[in-house]
Formats: structure tokens, C-alpha cells, sequence
């Protein structure tokens, strides 16, 4: 029988310390959020501060003698470090000339008393709106009441998704209302602008607004469509319509190309437009013909170490302000992690354009296959850094702001034997479609077809996956009966 054995091994295994694990958990945030963490960092730690410009630095000037929006594309590579310096420091911050010219901006229009923000004119909801029309009709109380109750219950597309019959059981009036006024107030709400306001579904939505139609026999073929073959509408099954209804597909067309403009959302146009906008990290330029990438010195926060209250504690440290060393070894990390970070993404960001430097030229047809793990190898980082790095970070060029995540793709093998980048796949199915006869539009099987002539195998289901990303709609969406 066997009896338990104890015994010593001696093994060794990487682990990340907590403070690693917050950086490499910083580095992956956008620069928005990063910025957001700095900040808080500024509030709660005393020995940080934000580093303000000098107003005697002249602002970097390009050869024709213009401010450039970012330092000189033949700054080094660890340049960064340079926008958080120590408060003793006599090197002024050279990214500075975006901030220099909002302070001025700022300063000319405080010397009037009213400010450019309070110029801007202010959104207008949708229930404002459509009270304000109402205001000005000679309505009686219980009328006004009662569209004033309809309005309130609409959503924000503009639809009313409440029965009338649930709606006049939470009105108050004396006496009870009854579904025959519900039904006049909400008709007379239906007759405002925008037009389609006030439509329990899409149908009625859309037949709303079938009055900017001028010809009465469009019309009312587009009322036919819309409320008796609305799915096939919705299919574009053009040649389906066109035998249901008895008429020639181009004329069918017509009519369907003029429902499509009408709007199923009117009351998406009032209120706060939802507008996500994007701030580069890197900006490329082309210098010389050479392309050069710099640091947007928009997102590089302002941040350095106060050297006065840290040699002030320095002096009269002792083991009653053990908070407070906490706090300054804190705030030297912090200034070192915003050096590491900028400078980690502006050397991927170069050697991303050194290898993808015929995109700018070209376009996504020269796109390079390219890896994690090539980009690694040259900056000496380990694979996972550079998935941090390029995650949520953009680089601004002249073809457009990219994410950096867009500068990777797998290699596919061509006919020849040579690679290709999934990109310039996508890019040759864009020319495809953007070059085909409408009234015959390729399918996803002539266009794997015709990629496998030029040399490129891609399956049938890998091109229909690419034009999913294009945004491109299937073949019968983008047929045209002329």
C-alpha cells in the first residue's frame, strides 16, 4: 500500500504586481477615458498638478512658417516624455499649439458679455415642438387636455405605442373621456409637423406622409403598396410587386424609390443629435515624401509632479505620514505611466506606417497582410502590449481616421503564390459592386467567381461576410428596373 510522500519543488511563474495590472488595464483605455483617470488622479492627490503652458513659447511653425497641430515629424521617438515634465523642468511643452490658440479663443470672447457658447442655439425636443403648434390653435380645455396627453405619450421616433383605450383610462376629466375624442385629439396631433407624427406602426407612418406626393395615380398606388404588400416592400421584391399590382417593374421602382425617401422616424429629428466623435491619438503627414507620424497633442493630458510640495515632504518626512508617501510614489507613477503610454503608442503607430505606407498612397487595395506579432518582434513588446495599444486608439491620415486595429489583417494566399490582406479583398468587392450594371448586379457567387479569375480564392460565404462589413446591401437589394 502506498503511503502519502511530501516534498519541496522550487518553481518559478511570472505574476503581475496590482500597480502592473492597473497599467497594462490604462493602456488599453481610449485616450478619452485616460484622460478621465488622469483627471481623478489630479483631484485626490496633492503632489500632482496640471502642467499650464508658458505664454512666452513661440508655437511650433511648419517651413512656410504656419503652427503646426502636432511637434516636428522628425522628433524622436520618446518625445512624449517632454509633456510631463517635473515642475522645475525648464523645457517648455512642444505640443502645445492647439491649446494656445482655444485659450485665446477663449479670451477674445470674454471680452464680450455674452459667450460663444450661449450663441449656440439650444435643441428643440419634440414634445416642445409639437406643444408649441398646439399652443396656437383655438382649442377648448378638454382638447387641449387631451392632445397635451397624447403628445406626452409618444416615444422619441414619434410613435405612439399606448392604446387609446389604456391612454383614456389614466386621463382625469370630468366626465370621463371616451375613445371617440381620444381618436379626433390624435388626429388633429397627426395633422402637425412633422408629418407622420403620431402613427401607432410604420404602415401608418409612412401613409402619413404620402400627401408630398403630387400625382394622385402615384399615390395612391403608393398607398396600395404600403398598406397591402408592405413586407415585399420592405424584400425590394420589385418583380413580386409588379405582378401583384399589375404594372411594369420601372414603374414600380419609381413608386418604391419615392416611399423609401419618406422618413420612419420623423421625431428623430428634434432633440439632442447622439454624435460620437472620434479624437486621434496620432496624426500622419506627409513631410518631404516621407510619411511621418506625431503624437495629437490634444489628447496628451497636462500633467506633472509638484517639485515644491515633494521636496517640502522630503524634508519633514517621518513614519506619521506614511499616506503621504503613498501619495507621491503615486503621483511619480502616474507621471511615468503617461510618458510610457504616449510613447508606447506613437512607436507602434510608426511602425504600423511603415509597413502600411502604400495605403496612404493607394488605398485599401494595397493594404498589407500584417500581424501583432511582426509589429511585436520590431518594438520589442510582447503581443499582447500591441493588442492594448491598438485598441480604441485612431491615427488621423489623409484617407481618413482609422482605428489602428485596422491596420492588421491575415494573409491569404493568392494564385501565385503570393499574400494579400482581407482589406485589399473587401477592397476589390467595394470596386466590384461600385462598377456593376444595376439592372444586373452581381451576387456574392459572380463575385467569388471573378476574384478567383484575378487570382484571389475566397469563398462564397467569405465574400458575402466582406460585403456585410462594406454595408453593402444582397443582389436583389441593389437591382434596378430601368
Amino acid at each position: 500500500m502506498n503511503s502519502p510522500v511530501m516534498k519541496l519543488e522550487h518553481r518559478q511563474h511570472q505574476a503581475l504586481t496590482p500597480r502592473l495590472q492597473h497599467a497594462v488595464r490604462l493602456l488599453q483605455l481610449s485616450s478619452l477615458d485616460f484622460a478621465q483617470e488622469v483627471q481623478a488622479a489630479l483631484g485626490k492627490n496633492p503632489f500632482l498638478e496640471v502642467d499650464e503652458p508658458t505664454s512666452e513659447t513661440p508655437a511650433p511653425a511648419d517651413e512656410a512658417g504656419r503652427p503646426t497641430l502636432a511637434s516636428s515629424p522628425a522628433a524622436p521617438v520618446d518625445t512624449p516624455a517632454a509633456s510631463v515634465v517635473e515642475a522645475d523642468a525648464d523645457t517648455p511643452w512642444e505640443h502645445d499649439s492647439w491649446q494656445r490658440s482655444s485659450s485665446s479663443a477663449q479670451t477674445t470672447s470674454g471680452e464680450s458679455d455674452t459667450g460663444v457658447m450661449e450663441m449656440v442655439a439650444a435643441d428643440e425636443g419634440l414634445r416642445q415642438h409639437l406643444h408649441t403648434q398646439v399652443n396656437v390653435l383655438p382649442l377648448s380645455d378638454r382638447d387641449r387636455a387631451l392632445v397635451g396627453a397624447i403628445i406626452e405619450s409618444l416615444d422619441d421616433d414619434g410613435y405612439l405605442r399606448i392604446g387609446l383605450d389604456e391612454l383614456a383610462a389614466l386621463v382625469e376629466l370630468d366626465p370621463a373621456v371616451e375613445t371617440c375624442e381620444l381618436n379626433t385629439a390624435l388626429k388633429l396631433v397627426q395633422s402637425l409637423d412633422p408629418c407622420g407624427i403620431g402613427a401607432r406602426n410604420v404602415a401608418e407612418c409612412l401613409l402619413l406622409q404620402l400627401s408630398c406626393i403630387e400625382d394622385v395615380r402615384e399615390r395612391e398606388l403608393a398607398r396600395h403598396i404600403i398598406g397591402e404588400h408592405l413586407q415585399r416592400l420592405a424584400q425590394h421584391d420589385v418583380c413580386g410587386l409588379a405582378r401583384a399590382l399589375g404594372r411594369e417593374p420601372p414603374a414600380i421602382e419609381a413608386i418604391c424609390e419615392r416611399i423609401r425617401h419618406l422618413d420612419p422616424h420623423p421625431g428623430w429629428r428634434f432633440g439632442p443629435s447622439d454624435v460620437h466623435f472620434i479624437v486621434p491619438d496620432v496624426i500622419v503627414r506627409k513631410v518631404r515624401d516621407k510619411w511621418t507620424a506625431a503624437l495629437n497633442p490634444a489628447v496628451i493630458p497636462r500633467v506633472r509632479l509638484n517639485r515644491m510640495y515633494a521636496e517640502l515632504f522630503q524634508k519633514h518626512r517621518n513614519s506619521k505620514h506614511a499616506e503621504l508617501a503613498a501619495h507621491l510614489q503615486e503621483a511619480r507613477w502616474t507621471v511615468r505611466n503617461v510618458e510610457q503610454r504616449f510613447s508606447t503608442i506613437l512607436v507602434v503607430a510608426q511602425a504600423i506606417l511603415k509597413r502600411q505606407r502604400h495605403f496612404l498612397e493607394y488605398g485599401p487595395l494595397a493594404m498589407k497582410p500584417l500581424g501583432l506579432r511582426e509589429i511585436a518582434d520590431e518594438v520589442g513588446l510582447h503581443e499582447s502590449t500591441v493588442s492594448r495599444v491598438t485598441n480604441n486608439k485612431y491615427m488621423a491620415t489623409p484617407c481618413g481616421v482609422f482605428e489602428l486595429k485596422y491596420f492588421f489583417s491575415r494573409a491569404m494566399t493568392t494564385a501565385s503564390g503570393g499574400a494579400c490582406s482581407a482589406t485589399a479583398i473587401r477592397g476589390v468587392i467595394q470596386d466590384m459592386i461600385d462598377a456593376e450594371d444595376v439592372t444586373d448586379p452581381l451576387s456574392d457567387a459572380e463575385i467569388a467567381r471573378q476574384l478567383a479569375r484575378q487570382g484571389l480564392t475566397v469563398a462564397r460565404r467569405t465574400v458575402t461576410k466582406y460585403r456585410q462589413m462594406l454595408k453593402l446591401p444582397a443582389v436583389e437589394r441593389r437591382r434596378r428596373h430601368v
